[in-house]
């Protein structure tokens, strides 16, 4: 305006002209509308983070992880391990058990009619204890897996399935040992029943995650 000083003509309304964008004191370009009211340039926020709007920041904030599953057998899942269900562990345990009770059978019953230096093998020493040990460990894991159908207790579950996949796996080892080379064979079963034991011990709740649970368990 004709003599209007320097000094009002900076402290002037900023409202630009339509079509024209006017800089802001913060250095962000800003584009007036019809209405007056300005526009942010694309790619900045109000905020003034570039290509970060304030919406998205609290949506990401806001995120939480999913929920979990509850357990299909309505059994605590927290202390199962690793959120594996404590009926399928018990289930696994079981079946282990079953391959246990089962080689130290199929060992026994070939230690008394497989025949070395005019008698049984099963009246050596070292064959007896193999045959021994395998009945121990069977009937251990047999209580445990017992004791954790009744009790439902994860905890239960987990030191069960550590008895049972020690009893499946040792005891076809000794078995396929009292057997020999024959144990290697396909037309004999025993090889069948360690790589069942093998495949069974490495599915979910077995290992290191009933061995963490239990450590848990003792540590609270």
């Amino acid at each position: 305006m004709p003599g209007s000083s320097p000094v009002e003509a900076a402290g002037s309304s900023s409202a630009a002209a339509p079509g024209r964008s006017s800089e802001t004191a913060s250095g962000r370009s800003s584009e007036a509308t019809p209405g007056g009211s300005s526009k942010t340039a694309p790619g900045r926020s109000s905020e003034g983070a570039p290509g970060r709007s304030s919406a998205t920041a609290l949506d990401r904030s806001s995120t939480t992880a999913p929920a979990r599953d509850p357990s299909p057998s309505g059994l605590p899942v927290s202390r199962s391990p690793r959120g594996a269900d404590p009926v399928a562990v018990l289930l696994t345990a079981a079946e282990q058990l079953g391959t246990a009770a089962r080689v130290c059978e199929l060992a026994v019953q070939h230690a008394g009619t497989r025949e070395q230096f005019g008698q049984p093998i099963g009246a050596f020493q070292a064959v007896k204890h193999l045959c021994a040990q395998m009945l121990v460990r069977t009937e251990t894991a047999r209580a445990a897996v017992y004791a954790a159908a009744v009790t439902a207790d994860p905890v239960d579950v987990a030191a069960a399935r550590l008895l049972a996949d020690e009893a499946a796996e040792r005891g076809a080892r000794d078995c396929l040992q009292v057997h020999g080379g024959m144990g290697f064979t396909w037309e004999c079963e025993v090889q069948l029943h360690l790589k069942r034991a093998w495949v069974r011990a490495r599915r979910a709740g077995g290992g290191a995650e009933s061995e963490e649970l239990l450590a848990v368990d003792l540590l609270a």
